[in-house]
């Protein structure tokens, strides 16, 4: 078997514990992970049924066929063309699919429109989402992912040590500036493109944790929450740290960055198999609240990576999911003072037999000699 065919035979298996006959796929994370096919959204109908019994169909535009027939392990593609009715090919995979009884799990990135022509089709029978059946396995990375991962998070890794080398030529340049000059940077240390927009934060804007980027300059003594990734075969890399590129930092700042690190070594300390994800958000929040600063940490501890650069298993204080070998997630704890700067701290990690793996291992100290 191929890699994709193991985990669509996996997933099949887990239909049959879910009282659910059939995962309907559309492009996207999991559509991929099953098998293989890297397909971007658009308004023709482009579906995979995966029955609890049996093979899986693909539904696919005349367009796409050949490219799909190379792509993927599935024999059966079927296509439709701009002047047929698509629903009708729909129903038509979805009666040669024979499905049993139970629930049909829909993809939940699927696009509104085709989840209307799923259920109509359907005739009332219950529908969930796909992620029931396949976010336990997506969770879960092999060797491969892994390898993937790695090498992404050393790429993000050297750009990182490199903006500490050139730190005093970056001063003076605006946030955006420096976005571009990381996603350029990025791409000649081997990474395919950036797994999301980079977030260069200078000065009070550090105060908000999804800020972006803006026309704000660098001056010397801001903190400036650098938080970014690329892909290495599809998989991300996603880092955090907080410098100051040049100059003294404000008052508190080294106070805040010494708890916000405190946090995180705590948390990665607290990973291990078996542990419940809330564990670790809980002692990230430990440290934080001990020093004064709970209400400040405003977010979760930290969330899955893979395909989806969010995804299972999410760190935070109502998550019960147990932590086993080969979950990849964030640890990023952060503290945020408003009108004057943020402190954020993030490393991949991967869980194994012996404990935490970190996937990240540039310096996480504040001063960029050190």
């Amino acid at each position: 078997m191929t890699p994709y065919e193991r985990r669509t035979r996996a997933c099949q298996d887990r239909l049959s514990t879910l009282d659910a006959a059939a995962v309907v796929c559309a492009p996207g994370a999991n559509l991929r992970y099953l098998t293989g096919v890297d397909e971007s959204p658009s308004e023709r109908h482009f579906l995979c049924v995966v029955p609890a019994d049996g093979d899986p169909v693909f539904l696919v535009p005349e367009l796409s066929g050949t490219d799909i027939e190379e792509t993927t392990w599935i024999d059966d593609v079927q296509v439709w063309s701009d002047d047929e009715d698509p629903t009708a090919a729909l129903d038509s995979v979805l009666d040669d699919c024979d499905l049993g009884p139970g629930r049909v799990l829909l993809d939940g990135t699927m696009h509104a429109r085709f989840v209307l022509d799923v259920q109509r089709l359907l005739d009332g029978r219950e529908c969930g989402l796909a992620e029931e059946a396949i976010g336990p396995l997506r969770a879960r990375k092999d060797e491969a992912e892994l390898d993937a991962l790695r090498r992404a998070g050393s790429v993000a890794d050297a750009v990182m040590a490199g903006l500490r080398e050139d730190a005093a030529s970056l001063v003076g340049r605006s946030e955006s500036e420096l976005a571009r000059e990381i996603e350029r940077r990025l791409a000649d240390a081997g990474g395919e493109g950036v797994s999301f927009e980079p977030i260069v934060a200078a000065g009070s804007n550090g105060a908000k944790p999804h800020h972006g980027h803006g026309d704000r300059v660098i001056r010397e003594g801001d903190p400036v929450v650098l938080d970014f990734g690329t892909r290495v075969d599809g998989y991300p890399s996603d880092t955090t740290r907080t410098l100051v590129l040049a100059g003294d930092p404000p008052e508190g700042f080294e106070t805040v960055h010494d708890v916000v690190r405190e946090a995180q070594e705590a948390a990665i300390d607290a990973v291990e198999p078996g542990v419940e994800a809330r564990a670790v958000d809980r002692a990230a929040r430990a440290v934080v609240e001990e020093a004064g600063y709970g209400e400040r940490f405003v977010h979760r501890t930290g969330h899955g990576v893979g395909l989806d650069v969010h995804e299972e298993p999410y760190l935070s204080t109502e998550s019960e999911t147990t932590l086993e070998p080969g979950m990849v997630f964030s640890v990023e704890p952060g503290v945020y003072l408003d009108g004057r700067f943020g402190v954020r701290i993030e490393d991949l990690v991967v869980v194994t037999d012996d404990g935490p793996e970190r996937l990240n291992d540039s310096p996480r100290g504040w001063r960029v000699d050190g």
